[in-house]
């Protein structure tokens, strides 16, 4: 591919000018051809200013200068009977971290009370397990009504897979979109997890959408997967057009599977987060889970890709908090947006 790059280049045609086109390309609704997205991915360091001015063009295009804040709350940790890899609550995970039930109501007011207070846009509700049962969806049901009518923010729900009926219930509730993440590409899925299979996430999405309910779900980058899965993956996300899309970069906790895993460096981040951008123009794609201890120092470029991101920590991660992302934003002469 390095090849191929230094060949164009040759003949007189920048970075910026194939970025640029590229950018072209997305604004026009056009997909980005498998080389073109390697291209991408294989760009070298010095040309990542480029990458990030001509994204740029496609996020001012469909989302201006906005960024939008969201909030999450592990509502539920631990004693998950799926074996996922990357996630330290899982049956195979060993990371020292705090484990109980469901929380209380009272808990639950209390950080979506704090979600508004940090200008967020949305209040996530996470729950470990492979599915939520009948009685922590009426629990649920009952915790959004009260959120909505006495905190006045948009709630999120993860709950692991879930049928069109929980679906409805969430929906009739209150909830307006349903977190449900591929992760990674149909091929590489059955390397990071055996207890369930991409078709089950497919039919969970599929669900919610059909009890009408918006969809958030992204992707994990950095789990060993090649820049092919990196590829299916940010295209699958195309087909089905979720109205928001997590990118997150593994955060190789001690006790996981991956622990010990490192494989992107800050540039690899924001190159994926480019792409993301590029192939999926119109949506929110979000810089989440990973994106401290991954970016690093470059984490302000990703908001050149990004519109929005998560603030005060993870499931069980802590994370930048309000008042750094704050500053963050403003510095890049960029607006929190609520609504």
């Amino acid at each position: 591919m390095t090849q191929i790059i230094d060949t164009e280049l040759a003949r007189g045609e920048s970075y910026a000018s194939k970025f640029a086109e590229y950018a072209g390309m997305s604004i026009r609704g056009e997909e980005l051809s498998r080389a073109q997205c390697l291209e991408v991915l294989n760009s070298p360091d010095e040309a990542m200013l480029d990458l990030l001015a001509a994204t740029y063009t496609v996020r001012r295009e469909f989302c201006g200068n906005k960024v939008h804040i969201h909030v999450l709350m592990n509502a539920k940790s631990g004693i998950c009977p799926e074996d996922c890899g990357y996630c330290s609550q899982s049956a195979v995970s060993t990371a020292m971290i705090e484990k109980y039930p469901l929380v209380a109501k009272q808990k639950l007011l209390e950080g979506a009370q704090a979600a508004k207070d940090a200008q967020a846009k949305r209040f996530c509700i996470v729950t470990s397990g492979r599915a939520a049962s009948w009685r922590d969806v009426n629990y649920l049901c009952d915790a959004v009504t009260e959120i909505i009518q006495e905190v006045g923010i948009k709630v999120c729900a993860c709950v692991g897979l879930i049928d069109e009926e929980k679906a409805r219930a969430f929906k009739e509730a209150g909830v307006d979109q349903l977190n449900h993440n591929l992760n990674t590409s149909e091929n590489f899925s059955p390397s990071i997890v055996s207890s369930h299979t991409y078709a089950d996430r497919m039919e969970t999405l599929q669900a919610a959408r059909s009890a009408g309910l918006e969809l958030c779900s992204g992707a994990i980058f950095g789990m060993g997967e090649a820049q092919d899965d990196v590829i299916d993956v940010l295209v699958e996300l195309r087909k089905l057009e979720p109205q928001s899309i997590p990118v997150n970069f593994l955060h190789a906790i001690d006790g996981t599977p991956l622990e010990g895993k490192d494989e992107l460096s800050p540039q690899d981040c924001l190159r994926i987060l480019c792409l993301a951008r590029l192939l999926n123009p119109r949506q929110e794609i979000r810089v989440a889970g990973g994106r401290e201890v991954n970016l690093r120092s470059l984490q302000p470029l990703s908001l050149y890709a990004a519109n929005s991101l998560f603030v005060d920590g993870y499931l069980t991660t802590p994370g930048q908090n309000t008042d750094e992302a704050w500053a963050m934003i403003k510095d890049l002469g960029f607006e929190i947006e609520i609504d």
